[in-house]
Parts: C-alpha cells; sequence; structure tokens
C-alpha cells in the first residue's frame, strides 16, 4: 500500500468518526446500530492506514475503538432482535 493510499483511508476513516460523532449530537434518539457500524468502519479504516504509518498510540486506540464498537454493536442488534419480537 502507498503512503498517498494510506492516507486517504485514513482520512476516510476520520470523517466517519466526525460524522458519527456529529449525528450523536443532533438527533434526538440515536439509532445504536448505525452509531456503533460507523464508529467501527471508522476504527477498520484508521487500523488500515497505521499498517503504512505505524503510531502505537493511535493503534492502541482504534483497537479499543474497535472493540467498543463491535460490542455496541452486537448489544444494539440483540436489541432490534428482542424488541421485533416483542411486537
Amino acid at each position: 500500500m502507498t503512503p498517498l493510499l494510506a492516507n486517504i483511508i485514513g482520512v476516510m476513516g476520520s470523517v466517519l468518526f466526525i460524522g458519527a460523532f456529529a449525528y450523536a449530537n443532533r438527533v434526538e434518539k440515536i439509532d445504536k446500530l448505525l452509531f456503533n457500524a460507523v464508529n467501527l468502519a471508522g476504527a477498520i479504516l484508521l487500523l488500515i492506514s497505521l499498517w503504512v504509518h505505524f503510531n502505537l498510540a493511535a493503534f492502541i486506540l482504534e483497537s479499543a475503538w474497535a472493540v467498543i464498537a463491535l460490542f455496541g454493536l452486537a448489544k444494539a442488534i440483540r436489541e432490534r432482535r428482542t424488541g421485533a419480537a416483542g411486537r
């Protein structure tokens, strides 16, 4: 992967994080599935970019962000299934 491509991928991940944060602060009720999916995608893109431009602190942060988003995503999926079954 070229450094330019790594930067483009990393910027795309950053845009997803910023978009998710803005979304969470603008809506009355957060769609947890959407919010966590976008955060997970952002973390994955930034982790990919770190293959070229490695930074330990950023790697730890993005790894933690991805794990938290995965747990949030799993919880949101369970809540949707339970909510749909209860109707």
